[in-house]
């Protein structure tokens, strides 16, 4: 497999969708052609007091425009900066990162996203309505900011939860499964670990397959730093411990691979 090399790639669209969430589309032609949902790209900034790269789940691929779409929320300095950058802009770009979602032969499937965990549901679910697929997509939000809901509704039967009851089911993800009675073939899900603990519980629970995105603090984002593991059923071949690198064998993983 040849090295990914880091790339200058063009900005082609950055606009605000709510308070501090931001939507970015790139440009590299070979980049959209080798992606799939569930990877990640690392975006370096042009500041020397800033090495390390933010790692950003991938929203969309447009693999006939060339196109790669992210959607993510400003955590510190380093994704205010890339969020003050704008169409015309130019960007360092290093990915597809990681493993995507496994390929199934489902016909139900039901994508959960909690938080910022929701952009890279929204590639799958289109993924998965383009395969002929029934989606079901239950998004979980704090509040009436339901940023991307409505294109989720263009692939999906849509179930909302929040935190304050403004919209859907008050509540969590699983209060709104529990809620509605929902059940699919296979289960895909992202967002915080306290979620993608209760997903993989009720999955377990129901006897259905569960593939879960995990979340973590990055450095190097191609496996060498050990920075981003988390605990797993067995031993990983590079560090011998019960141990598994988000970035490199994830962040995407079978919810039996996994502890949470």
């Amino acid at each position: 497999m040849a090295e990914k090399k880091k790339v200058r790639v063009p900005i082609i669209r950055m606009e605000q969708l709510e308070d501090a969430i931001y939507d970015m589309t790139i440009e590299e032609k070979e980049m959209a052609a080798a992606a799939k949902a569930g990877q990640f790209l690392s975006l370096y900034l042009d500041d020397e007091s800033r090495l390390l790269p933010r790692p950003i789940s991938i929203c969309g691929i447009d693999k006939e425009a060339g196109t790669i779409r992210m959607v993510f929320r400003i955590a510190g300095e380093g994704t205010r900066q890339i969020s003050c950058l704008k169409a015309g802009d130019s960007i360092e770009v290093l990915g597809p990162l990681g493993n995507g979602f496994f390929d199934t032969e489902d016909k139900v499937s039901m994508v959960i996203g909690g938080g910022i965990g929701i952009p890279p549901m929204l590639g799958l679910a289109k993924k998965l309505h383009a395969e002929g697929k029934k989606v079901i997509a239950v998004l979980g939000y704090r509040d009436a900011k339901n940023f991307l809901a409505k294109e989720f509704e263009e692939v999906a039967e849509v179930v909302i939860a929040t935190e304050d009851g403004s919209v859907g089911v008050k509540g969590n993800v699983i209060d709104a499964i529990k809620a509605k009675g929902l059940t699919a073939d296979t289960v895909y899900s992202c967002g915080p670990t306290p979620m993608l603990r209760g997903v993989k519980a009720f999955a377990e629970s129901a006897g259905i397959a569960c593939q879960i995105s995990l979340e973590e603090k990055m450095a190097c984002g191609i496996g060498a730093c050990l920075a981003c593991v988390c605990k797993s059923k067995d031993k990983d071949h590079h560090s011998n411990v019960n141990n598994k690198r988000i970035c490199k064998d994830g962040p995407v993983f079978f919810a039996q691979e996994v502890e949470l």
